[in-house]
């Protein structure tokens, strides 16, 4: 029987995985190297979506993740972290135009809500967005999407879990005997008892796998955030246009984000023109921003499995250690962070987590 779980993470997946274990009646322990959400969940555009993901499975289980934000959030009382305002995308080339239509006719071939607006219907959403910004029509709609706020969000799962959270304390070494984990060491010099460990890393669970005597390929990648100062613009919904992404982060700010910038990350920081080029962007989409400033920019590492699809539950030659990793944590982690505390305590989650096995690599090799 499983009692103890300790989950390496806290973040997004680690509160998820954590909230799940204590709700079906085992005991938790979240150990992370610095705070809860100061990671990648920290510094994450945290758009809830499942547009134009592929495989099939790929797809289905981000719209499952969806469909758990909005039960969660209606069965709170008062919750203030899931925001489903919708998203709007336009194309800037005849060519993008043709991968977004055909994005489009894709996911309405799911049976995923998608529509066509013009710029008349796009403005009655986004008033405030620029006319001129916007072309006469051809802008897709996806109503069903929206965005977390991640930090909120694992300060509910954490409270709700009752689970001990251990702090700036980083995990440096598992013992495994008799072909499973019976305990994870941290850099204190603590040792923890498990009954199940979860890795809920980030991009760190390459590291955290290896101490399992594990080899997960990771190809993670850097996303520049760009987060202005409060301003008096009605924006409520995610909105990717062609030279900036934008969504609202509470309180009057904006979150600005390109591809482009992602590429401007030095040793030293954030190349400051290509910040001013995406804030640039911003005010040309929405001219409220002209009195904006930047209050901050934050750097995440995105964990991305080297085929770019999750990691999720048991590992074969190693039954009591589990994985939690993926890109588009934001959407998955509350359904995928269920079905992995689920298999830990002992359920057989094969039809749902079969094609996310960390075994799949080694056949590749």
């Amino acid at each position: 029987m499983v009692a103890h779980v300790v989950v390496i993470g806290a973040g997004v997946y680690g509160a998820a995985v954590a909230a799940s274990v204590t709700r079906r009646g085992a005991r938790a322990t979240v150990v992370d190297a610095g705070a809860p959400g100061g990671g990648t969940s920290g510094a994450t555009f945290s758009w809830t979506n499942s547009c134009g993901k592929q495989p099939r499975s790929y797809h289905d289980l981000n719209v499952s993740g969806m469909e758990a934000h909005r039960r969660l959030a209606a069965d709170v009382p008062h919750s203030d972290w899931y925001h489903e305002t919708g998203n709007l995308e336009w194309a800037a080339t005849d060519d993008e135009h043709e991968v977004l239509r055909e994005k489009v006719a894709g996911v309405l071939d799911y049976g995923y809500e998608a529509r066509w607006l013009g710029r008349a219907e796009v403005l009655d959403l986004e008033p405030d967005l620029d006319p001129a910004a916007l072309p006469d029509d051809g802008i897709a709609y996806f109503p069903r999407e929206g965005w977390v706020e991640p930090t909120r969000l694992i300060g509910h799962l954490l409270s709700r879990a009752g689970a001990e959270v251990v702090r700036g304390d980083a995990v440096t070494g598992l013992d495994v005997t008799g072909g499973e984990v019976r305990a994870v060491r941290l850099a204190s010099g603590r040792r923890i008892g498990a009954d199940a460990v979860v890795d809920c890393a980030g991009p760190h669970a390459g590291r955290i796998a290896e101490l399992a005597g594990l080899a997960l390929p990771m190809r993670n990648t850097r996303g520049v955030l760009v987060y202005t100062s409060p301003v008096a613009v009605a924006a409520a919904r995610v909105v990717h246009a062609p030279h900036v992404h934008v969504r609202p982060d509470g309180g009057g700010r904006l979150l600005l984000h390109t591809p482009d910038v992602d590429g401007a990350v030095r040793d030293d920081g954030v190349d400051g023109s290509t910040v001013d080029e995406v804030v640039a962007a911003g005010r040309a989409l929405y001219p409220g921003l002209r009195d904006a400033t930047v209050e901050s920019v934050r750097v995440g590492e995105r964990p991305v499995p080297d085929d770019g699809l999750p990691v999720l539950g048991r590992v074969a030659g190693l039954p009591n250690f589990h994985f939690a990793v993926s890109h588009s944590g934001a959407t998955l982690c509350l359904h995928a962070g269920d079905l992995v505390a689920a298999e830990a305590l002992g359920e057989d989650q094969a039809d749902a987590l079969g094609p996310y096995r960390f075994e799949r690599f080694a056949t590749v090799r």
